[in-house]
Order: structure tokens, then sequence, then C-alpha cells
């Protein structure tokens, strides 16, 4: 596939302050990508500076094979769609789309046509008239959009577009952006704080921290195989159960740290023995069996039912959580657990790397 977009060895300062570190990263034509981290990781820094409003301090940058470094926003032909939708409120809905165009120079039929044209593809073709302030956050963002794909630029880039929308429009509009990137076959970059957006739109997810990418792949992958400790828990909900452990004096077994209590477990294959780890375990790879038929008896915590799910804390120090399909579990009530070793993730207690 051609590369749409790439960065080699980009590093960006501000003052003393290392915000982007060494970042590689190729993304290919038509590829819907994920930059996900925690605030202050780098994403959003790393988006700006693909669109040029930020400066990247050492490194090349390019789109379409064409090296950015130094050129200005409006020449890299990139359309960037904002968390605050950043509409004109005097013009209308069919003005903000065709504003752009006529900047341009474009004829007044032309970019009237490119307007309708693009709000049939997003919805908006009763509301051409209308302007900003009487329209819903979900319809403003579809304009938002439309004013980007009306340029047919290299690549979307979108900046954490769903953060300012109730949660049931945020999981119609992912859909939505998701069905557009398709219908398009464009080139999306999208940052969010969210994994669960990032897992279920991209085709590829970048997960950053403190400036550096610590893992890129395929949603699956990440989730799947996570590179360290740091991956595991970001991705995931709810988050993986982390126990600290140490491999038994045979190999082939572990002992988790609940503190006054200790539990052994069998693992899928030799460690060596007294290494000090931390075992990773998802909630739904806990199976809940009657007190004395897992691998270890545990009291539960707290209950707490969404209809389809049942989720289960141990009072374990530190806590587990477990999730089972409508399971009728109360407080203070043994269970026992039981755990297919093939689904324990081993990290290092000091590295914190996979191993």
């Amino acid at each position: 596939m051609t590369t749409q977009i790439e960065l080699r060895g980009v590093n960006k300062y501000y003052g003393a302050f290392h915000a982007l570190k060494n970042i590689d990263l190729s993304i290919a034509k038509g590829t819907f990508v994920a930059l996900v981290g925690p605030s202050g990781c780098g994403k959003s820094t790393l988006l700006r500076s693909l669109a040029g409003l930020e400066s990247i301090s050492t490194g090349d940058l390019r789109i379409a094979g064409e090296l950015m470094n130094g050129v200005p926003p409006r020449k890299r032909d990139v359309a960037m769609v904002f968390q605050s939708y950043a509409l004109y409120p005097h013009m209308t809905v069919e003005e903000n789309l065709t504003y752009s165009l006529r900047i341009r120079g474009v004829a007044k039929a032309e970019a009237k046509k490119a307007a309708e044209d693009v709000a049939a593809t997003t919805g908006l073709s009763h509301l051409l008239k209308r302007y900003p302030r009487e329209l819903s956050g979900g319809q403003r963002q579809r304009v938002a959009m439309s004013r980007a794909i009306i340029r047919h630029p290299k690549a979307f880039l979108f900046d954490e577009p769903l953060s300012n929308l109730d949660a049931a429009l945020r999981v119609h509009m992912r859909k939505e952006i998701r069905a557009l990137h398709d219908r398009l076959n464009a080139t999306f970059v999208y940052v969010t704080h969210d994994q669960v957006e990032a897992m279920t739109m991209a085709d590829h997810v970048v997960v950053m921290r403190d400036g550096i990418i610590e893992q890129q792949g395929a949603p699956l992958d990440l989730y799947d195989r996570p590179a360290n400790r740091f991956v595991a828990g970001f991705i995931g909900s709810p988050a993986m159960n982390f126990i600290p452990a140490v491999a038994a004096e045979d190999g082939g077994s572990l002992i988790l740290d609940f503190g006054a209590v200790k539990q052994k477990l069998a693992l899928a294959r030799a460690v060596e023995p007294g290494r000090k780890l931390v075992a990773g375990i998802r909630p739904e790879h806990i199976e809940v069996v009657a007190p004395g038929q897992g691998g270890f008896d545990v009291p539960i915590a707290f209950v707490e039912s969404t209809g389809s799910s049942t989720f289960i804390v141990a009072a374990t120090q530190p806590e587990l959580t477990i999730v089972e399909t409508r399971r009728e579990v109360k407080p203070g009530e043994m269970i026992g657990l039981s755990v297919d070793p093939a689904q324990i993730h081993l990290f290092d207690a000091s590295s914190e790397r996979l191993i």
C-alpha cells in the first residue's frame, strides 16, 4: 500500500520540555489510524504537527511523498476537524461548507453544487439554510466533517471530535465517522483519549505515553499481545487485573501475592524460578465456579449488573474484577475462580515488559 503520511525521527521541544521523542510512524493511504493515550502523552501535539499548527524541532515529515518541514498549514492539503467544531456562527451551513472553496476563487454555482453533494453524503441536505445555533451537537459535528470533505484533502485529521457529545450520541457518531471513512476510502488520523473509540473505529492504533509510541498495530493485536504493562492496562474495558507474583520453584507455576494471602496458579510455559513478575489477567478470562472447584476461592466485595453482564469485584488485595454473563451472586458470598494458564500475561516486575 502507498504511504500517505510518514514521520521519521520526529522530535518536538517546548523549551526544555521534550513533547515528542523520536517518533517513527508510517500511515498507509486509505487507513483509519487512531492516536490514543492519556492526557499529556503527545497525541494532540503529533496531530497538530501533521497539520502544520506546530513546527517539528527535528526529523522529517512527509505527506504523499512530499517533505512538509516548514510548509505552512494552508499548503499541506490536509483538513482538520476540531473538538469545538469551529463553525462560523453568522454563516449558514451551506456558507460554512463553501467558504474554503469561495476563498480559492471557485465559481458560486460550482461551490453550491459541491456543498449539495457533500450534504447528501453526510445527511445535511435539509439543513443547508440553517445557522449553527439552530443545530444539535451531532449536526454541528457533521457540518465540521462536511466542511473538511468538500476540500478532498490528502488526509483528514480529527482532534477528539466527539468529546463534547453525550454518551449515546458519541456511540452513534462513531458509527457515522467509520462509515464515512469507508465511503470516502480516505486517510483518517484520529486523536482520542478513549480507548473504546480507538478500538471500535480504527484499522491501526498507536498507543502513546510521555511523547513516545509505546506500541502500534491492529486493535486486537494490541489487546491480545500488549508489549508492556502500560499498554495492557490502557487497552481494554474494564481494565486488565494486575497481581504481583513470583515464579514458583518448579518454574511451571506462579505464586500470586494478595498481601496476606498467596495463591498458586499453573503456567502455560516455564519461567525462571524465583523471578519477580506481575500477572495480568483480563476480567473476561476469569471464570467463576463453585467454591473448591477452581484455582482458588475468594469472597465477593461488590457486584454490578448491566443486564447482559455481571461485574464482580473480589475482596482481595489487589482487588480482582471479573466479568460474567448474567450471574446471580451477592457481596460476601464465596466463589471459586478458574483461570486458563494460556490467558495469563506475564510482565517483568522491574521493566514492566511482556516476557
